[in-house]
């Protein structure tokens, strides 16, 4: 049985100044959202079959449209100030649910044979590796898979980002555009540039999943860029890492990627414990940042990335991490 993957992805730079008309440099790593899409033996019923979630239930087609109804609710209550992002999205499980409940209405499918959905991923939750893009992105592909439905990935775009905006509050598409295209990308202002794949050493750390959601975070960091330069000192960091990956140079890239992340540290998304296993690398010559939102509380910041020269899994292991080299993606979303 074939099913659909779509690659996470790592921010090398630009996480939160990309709201704000700043650049952003992404790449996507292989890591997958995996989902397929197999017959259900009653018609107008969805089983889902959420693997990483360990939710396994059977839905009838009148209760899945009760859950897209509510979960669209909740969302124009956000926009409109009266709801909080985390309370749109009240179940894990429910951002699946509404994708293939969304693809169904799009496409006309909610009287067709009954649905069974089978999804897992290898991408870590809610750590900055876009996993909740990658699952929209394979859950819906699947769907287009198996009725046969030919679907502009333009428009698969468009589709995916009413669906992530649910769970970020108003995503800017670069997760979604990575995971689709593939490679390494810079992203501004709505506009994608295709970049060669870096080859400089780096590694990826994950510290955990953060106690504080991605829209906390961009919530918290906008009363901070309102009031001062710090998104566009963020977008000369950025500049500065695309013309070090540009020119192969690591000691650049090192450069680069400590300012990114005392910048960061002065948004406030960088958590005690995650400041001072940074510090451990940069004591060693390397240079270290986080690759997302971050936390603001906690201990953990999802993923860290590591430009070293030697491998830093010694370090990582004295504070309880595992390093891993990063290997990029190059095909994006796909049937395999």
């Amino acid at each position: 049985m074939k099913e659909a993957i779509a690659p996470g992805k790592i921010i090398l730079s630009g996480e939160h100044s990309v709201l704000y008309g700043q650049p952003a440099l992404a790449i996507a790593v292989n890591r997958y959202a995996r989902a397929r899409i197999l017959a259900h033996p009653f018609p107008a019923r969805v089983l889902f079959d959420l693997f990483n979630l360990r939710h396994h239930k059977d839905l009838t087609v009148k209760a899945l449209k009760r859950v897209k109804a509510r979960v669209s609710r909740d969302y124009h209550d956000f926009l409109k100030g009266e709801r909080g992002i985390k309370d749109v999205l009240k179940l894990p499980q429910e951002l699946s649910q509404f994708a293939l409940s969304h693809f169904l209405e799009e496409h006309d499918r909610y009287s067709d044979q009954g649905i069974h959905l089978k999804t897992e991923s290898s991408i870590p939750i809610g750590c900055g590796m876009g996993s909740s893009a990658a699952m929209i992105l394979a859950v819906k592909f699947a769907l287009a898979h198996h009725f046969n439905e030919v679907i502009d990935k333009e428009r698969l775009f468009q589709l995916a980002l009413e669906v992530e905006n649910l769970q970020h509050g108003r995503s800017s598409g670069l997760d979604l555009r990575v995971s689709l295209q593939g490679g390494a990308l810079e992203y501004c202002e709505g506009i994608f540039t295709s970049m060669s794949m870096p080859s400089v050493p780096l590694y990826l750390v994950n510290t955990g999943s953060p106690l504080s959601s991605t829209g906390e975070c961009v919530m918290h960091a906008r009363t901070i860029f309102e009031k001062t330069n710090l998104a566009a000192e963020m977008g000369a960091v950025t500049l500065a890492v695309k013309q070090a990956l540009n020119q192969n140079n690591l000691s650049d890239l090192q450069k680069a990627i400590s300012a990114n992340h005392q910048l960061l540290l002065n948004l406030g998304v960088v958590p005690l414990a995650v400041q001072k296993f940074i510090q451990a690398i940069e004591a060693k010559g390397g240079a270290a940042k986080i690759c997302g939102a971050g936390s603001l509380q906690g201990d953990a910041a999802g993923m860290v990335l590591i430009a070293c020269e030697d491998d830093p899994s010694e370090i990582c292991a004295q504070y309880a991490y595992i390093a891993e080299p990063l290997v990029g993606d190059s095909d994006g979303l796909r049937i395999v």
